[in-house]
């Protein structure tokens, strides 16, 4: 998995064209995320980690990437990730040894608010 931002923007689209194909799909799948993610006995915090834990556990690396920036979005904290990556690393062994730390550097992409950026000159 490249950066973050990367795999984003490489997605973006390739979904556009999917949901204009199968909008009602993408559309029920959007919803059962909203209410899925929703605050409830657990934090929306709290099942971002789940989501990214089970994202490393799948080697997903568009999932990775939504979790993380969720998880940034929601204010959870790098230890937080780092514990969540600990216990898919436990569950997962060598793969996740792999995969828990790409999704703390992308968690990391997000949570670290971007460097403006100077403009070309020439």
């Amino acid at each position: 998995m490249g950066h973050a931002h990367d795999v984003q923007n490489e997605l973006r689209e390739p979904a556009r064209r999917l949901r204009g194909l199968v909008p009602d799909v993408l559309a029920a799948y959007s919803a059962l995320h909203r209410a899925a993610m929703a605050d409830g006995a657990l934090s929306s915090g709290t099942k971002e980690l789940i989501a990214l834990a089970i994202a490393v556990t799948r080697e997903c690396d568009g999932c990775v990437v939504a979790h993380a920036r969720g998880a940034a979005a929601r204010g959870v904290s790098e230890a937080e990730v780092a514990e969540a990556m600990g216990v898919a690393i436990m569950m997962n062994g060598g793969p996740g040894t792999v995969w828990g730390p790409r999704a703390l550097d992308a968690f990391t992409e997000y949570a670290t608010p971007e460097e403006p950026t100077e403009p070309r000159v020439g």
